[in-house]
């Protein structure tokens, strides 16, 4: 028999959590030849998140979960799940239901059956965004998969069943700074996209606000391409072209004509443009610089807590 282990990451889902428990269990006990377990990674909640998860894995001894010291992000608590499983399929949910979990026979199906090694699902629709959020979503897919390697597909979710050996070939990408989609891209291997239409929260509120959308999508350019800092080579060779040519123009006009009264709001205009320039693209350095220093300190992605995993587990992977 086949084992599933269904990654589910936490963070202040007290309240979706029994739900989420209460819907995906039957249908995970429909699954034929497979015996699927659950394993919850509380990222540092606040709330009662983590006495839910006590609770559950009481009463249900396929439940595991992991606690964090403190919040340490999604990314996090993704890798700390993927490390901690032994099984022969890993699947990636998450807890407020906007995933739906019918899918989860049909997803298994494909890698299990099918010959894929990835069944993942995509959003097909922006229902209950605002115009401003699914503008800003639609052309980062543009723009990262013009300047990157990783092709990420157009609404592409978390949400999906991989083989085992997908998951080594991840967990073999020990970078601190991780952008998972461009990760589950990168790597490669045959994919099945499950179409997915939007779902509201079964209860809670969202953790993802546009600010930290907009952080998470610079983390992924910054990830996945140097095309900022080749950029930042072009306008500044650009703009050194430009001021020799004006240069140039200047002494011979000087020659000619006669020197003439200095153009006081050019000559500011320019510094001004030059300058935000100058400092745009010591910020884009500085990004990846920034990433650099935190490789190099070598500090773990997080710290567990609490955890009801044996140590044999972990022996056995």
């Amino acid at each position: 028999m086949k084992t599933l282990d269904l990654i589910v990451p936490c963070y202040n889902e007290e309240e979706a959590l029994p739900i989420f428990y209460n819907t995906v269990v039957p249908i995970v006990d429909g699954l034929a030849d497979s015996a699927v377990r659950f394993l919850f990674v509380d990222d540092g909640s606040r709330d009662k998140t983590r006495a839910v998860l006590r609770d559950l894995a009481e009463k249900d001894e396929r439940v595991r979960y992991i606690s964090f010291s403190r919040n340490f992000g999604k990314e996090a608590a993704m890798l700390a799940g993927l490390r901690a499983t032994n099984a022969d399929y890993i699947g990636i949910i998450d807890a407020d239901l906007q995933h739906d979990p019918q899918l989860l026979p049909e997803m298994l199906r494909a890698v299990s059956e099918e010959g894929y090694d990835i069944a993942a699902a995509r959003r097909v629709d922006r229902i209950g965004e605002s115009k401003l959020k699914s503008g800003f979503s639609k052309a980062f897919y543009k723009i990262i998969n013009r300047i990157s390697d990783a092709s990420i597909e157009e609404g592409a979710q978390d949400y999906r069943i991989m083989r085992r050996k997908v998951v080594q070939a991840i967990l073999s990408m020990p970078e601190y700074n991780r952008f998972s989609k461009g990760i589950f891209s990168w790597v490669g291997f045959q994919t099945k996209w499950f179409p997915h239409e939007n779902r509201a929260r079964s209860a809670g509120r969202s953790k993802w606000s546009f600010g930290n959308l907009l952080t998470y999508a610079m983390d992924g350019i910054v990830n996945f391409s140097t095309a900022p800092l080749k950029i930042s080579l072009f306008f500044g060779s650009a703009l050194s072209f430009v001021g020799i040519i004006y240069a140039l123009y200047i002494i011979i006009r000087t020659l000619l004509l006669g020197s003439d009264v200095p153009g006081y709001p050019s000559i500011f205009s320019a510094i001004l443009i030059i300058g935000g320039f100058i400092l745009l693209f010591l910020g884009v350095l500085g990004e990846y610089i920034s990433r650099i220093y935190m490789e190099v300190k070598n500090r773990p992605n997080y710290i567990i807590d609490e955890t009801n995993i044996i140590p044999e587990t972990d022996e056995k992977k």
